[in-house]
């Protein structure tokens, strides 16, 4: 079942009186629960449709359609509040908030969501065990490894249980064995929860997780490859 459907999809932006456009008539669907791997070269557009599916930018023309919501129709509150509730961001760089522990990083998202402190506990508890690193909820991240503070992060992104999984190059800075078990957590998220997973990687290694590869070029989709 389609779950995301862009639609004619072009992004407009000017650098002084320079029209720049990252994506340019872009047509493509992405299935419920798929695993998606983003490639191409730096400029490609890869970065602005993260940013678009996020909510975080919108489209200049076309549809962009998201579980059946017209995504670049809803209002400035709307569209916060429908982000909220449909996507988890996982960035290169983890973006933890260094004075707030582990737990306290992990439970900011619950923070838009009205529900009790004890609600937010058993969320936050169960996101840190799902990526393993239960044992450190009261560390900071400068005492944690890279390893641990992407698993922080993901946890993070998948605390409030969202639509989709946005990952932008999540194995980017991590030495190869550590982003080998951070791939492998996220398929097993995919194929246990049935997470929707899009994933920005200039690595074609990481690819190996994905159900499908979507090369961009000159903001164009220049091929896809899928995997039975």
């Amino acid at each position: 079942m389609t779950l995301i459907e862009c639609k004619h999809v072009t992004k407009h932006y000017y650098r002084g009186n320079e029209q720049i456009t990252p994506l340019k008539q872009l047509n493509l669907e992405i299935n419920r629960g798929s695993f998606v791997a983003l490639m191409g070269p730096s400029g490609s557009g890869k970065t602005t449709l993260l940013n678009l599916l996020a909510g975080i930018d919108t489209v200049s023309e076309g549809e962009l359609i998201i579980d059946q919501e017209l995504i670049h129709k809803l209002s400035k509150n709307k569209l916060a509040n429908w982000r909220a509730s449909h996507i988890g961001y996982i960035f290169q760089l983890y973006n933890l908030v260094p004075v707030l522990m582990a737990y306290e990083n992990v439970e900011l998202p619950l923070l838009l969501h009205p529900m009790s402190r004890a609600e937010r506990h058993k969320l936050v508890s169960e996101a840190l065990d799902r990526v393993g690193i239960a044992d450190r909820y009261s560390h900071y991240p400068r005492q944690l490894s890279g390893g641990q503070e992407q698993r922080v992060a993901i946890a993070r992104a998948i605390v409030s249980k969202p639509t989709i999984l946005l990952a932008d190059e999540p194995t980017g800075d991590l030495d190869r064995e550590t982003g080998i078990a951070i791939m492998d957590l996220l398929k097993t998220l995919q194929e246990e929860q049935g997470q929707t997973i899009v994933m920005v990687t200039h690595d074609p290694q990481t690819t190996k997780w994905a159900d499908t590869v979507l090369h961009l070029e000159k903001g164009q989709l220049i091929e896809q490859e899928v995997f039975a």
